[in-house]
């Protein structure tokens, strides 16, 4: 996919839907600018679902790494720090 996205004027995207429809299929997501400033954008259904996957928390992240079975000790060190001199 290219992730430059081409820039499409609300004019010429509305009369050239199907090749911006066929574009961002292909190519990448499609900006449309309205007054010269980023309006929407068109991407394909399947860019659309990855960013509507689920995303999960960083504690279920953990939870489900492979390391979550090995035994880290993550009690703190209490003993005193070493003395120094100011």
């Amino acid at each position: 996919m290219n992730t430059k996205s081409k820039k499409w004027q609300l004019q010429e995207a509305k009369n050239r839907f199907n090749e911006v429809v066929r574009k961002a299929f292909e190519e990448g997501p499609q900006t449309v600018t309205k007054h010269g400033k980023d309006s929407v954008v068109v991407l394909s259904a399947e860019d659309y679902r990855k960013l509507e996957q689920p995303r999960t928390s960083l504690v279920e992240f953990f939870q489900k790494s492979p390391l979550s079975e090995v035994e880290i000790d993550l009690t703190r060190d209490k003993s005193p720090s070493r003395k120094v001199e100011l």
